[in-house]
């Protein structure tokens, strides 16, 4: 049995749903925006692209990490 997901992939399920595109197609766009900073890449998710906070946030967060563990 696997233990639940934590931390900003626990939204990943809810993000897909509500907005029907895959977690990968926003992460794409965080990755290929020149923006760069968190804020600044949530705040674009929201306004550009109409995302919730806590969804823009969650995806930020994570595409970030994952860029700083590369």
């Amino acid at each position: 049995m696997s233990a639940p997901v934590k931390g900003p992939a626990s939204y990943f399920p809810s993000i897909e749903k509500k907005y029907g595109r895959p977690v990968e197609h926003w992460k794409d766009l965080i990755r290929t925006s020149p923006l760069t900073r968190h804020m600044e890449l949530v705040a674009w998710l929201k306004t550009e692209h109409g995302l919730g906070h806590g969804h823009a946030n969650a995806l930020v967060a994570h595409t970030l990490a994952e860029r700083s563990d590369g």
